[in-house]
């Protein structure tokens, strides 16, 4: 689909069985209730979201990409329970407090980079598919990734793909862009995907598309998206009610690394040198809320992009603890 306005048909919500059933416990609680979808995207999981939440409750949506904000205005704006905010998800503290809106109960980030980002030429995510190359989730702000690929220094870019992408051939590859914008800018997605496809060789090519490290890399560099996932986690815990839930989908490891640290409060543990009895180690503020959740076969043969899609779940202390 090359639609620039996709519709909700074209992005299915992944994990949403799953992602419902962490709420249920939630349901019992007395209202009214607010929950947050931090990344509206084309309101899959906002709609499900809604339709378990009753007349009083409310439902705080933000995204960072324009179209979906406008898709989402559209879409749920005969919802009286339901606000629309452009803003990122890092953003959802100061968003709630401008609003005035209470602790919530509930708080869900869909990680990533969506279907129709992805299937939208113009927004330059894909290596599949020409476009300018762009990347930015939010054109209005911040450098795109052309503008970028244009001055940074090859130390710069080896770095943003090995600690991004996990590339191998990242000092090679980013020795290759400054070699090729000598000559001629790079600014279409196909200039970056043919450059790299020719460097790599044939047996990476055979296991995923040679650009898919790079062009991952890039993407999150330009969208500062670990950084966002820094400031998000900590800022959702302090929005959170006693007893409420921060559910969490990352779609790779680097994302899912920092979402399993921070879920199990490493950072507020004691040093584990300290003489301390198990009585005296302070409790955590919030604990994990079972392993990781997997799409299943079935939902990965009808959506293949739910195949590396992670949900993981945490409480916060305080309120009622029921472990379903």
């Amino acid at each position: 689909m090359t639609d620039a306005h996709p519709t909700a048909a074209s992005h299915e919500p992944v994990l949403l069985a799953e992602v419902l059933a962490c709420c249920e416990a939630l349901l019992e609680q007395p209202g009214p209730r607010l929950w947050v979808d931090a990344t509206g995207g084309r309101g899959g999981h906002s709609a499900a979201l809604l339709d378990r939440l009753a007349a009083a409750d409310r439902l705080l949506v933000l995204d960072r990409d324009p179209e979906a904000v406008a898709y989402l205005r559209s879409r749920f704006g005969g919802d009286p329970r339901v606000v629309v905010h452009h803003a990122r998800f890092s953003e959802m503290a100061r968003v709630l407090a401008a609003s005035g809106a209470q602790q919530a109960q509930f708080i869900l980030a869909d990680l990533g980079v969506s279907s129709p980002q992805l299937d939208c030429a113009e927004r330059g995510f894909s290596f599949l598919r020409d476009g300018p190359l762009d990347m930015r989730m939010d054109p209005g702000r911040g450098m795109s990734a052309a503008e970028w690929l244009a001055g940074a220094e090859v130390g710069e870019i080896a770095q943003v793909l090995r600690d991004y992408g996990e590339e191998r051939e990242a000092r090679r590859i980013a020795r290759a862009i400054v070699a090729a914008r000598a000559t001629t800018p790079l600014t279409r997605t196909s200039q970056l995907a043919d450059l790299v496809t020719g460097l790599l060789p044939r047996a990476r090519a055979q296991a995923i598309h040679p650009a898919t490290r790079t062009f991952q890399a890039i993407r999150m560099h330009i969208n500062d998206e670990l950084g966002e996932i820094r400031a998000f986690l900590p800022a959702a815990m302090d929005c959170l009610a006693p007893g409420g839930r921060l559910a969490v989908i990352s779609f790779h490891s680097l994302e899912d690394r920092w979402i399993k640290r921070f879920f199990r409060a490493d950072a507020l543990q004691p040093d584990p040198d300290l003489p301390l009895r198990a009585t005296e180690i302070p409790e955590s503020p919030w604990f994990a809320l079972g392993r990781a959740i997997r799409a299943s076969a079935a939902e990965i043969a009808h959506n293949p992009r739910a195949r590396s899609a992670l949900l993981r779940v945490a409480q916060k202390r305080g309120g009622p603890h029921r472990a379903s």
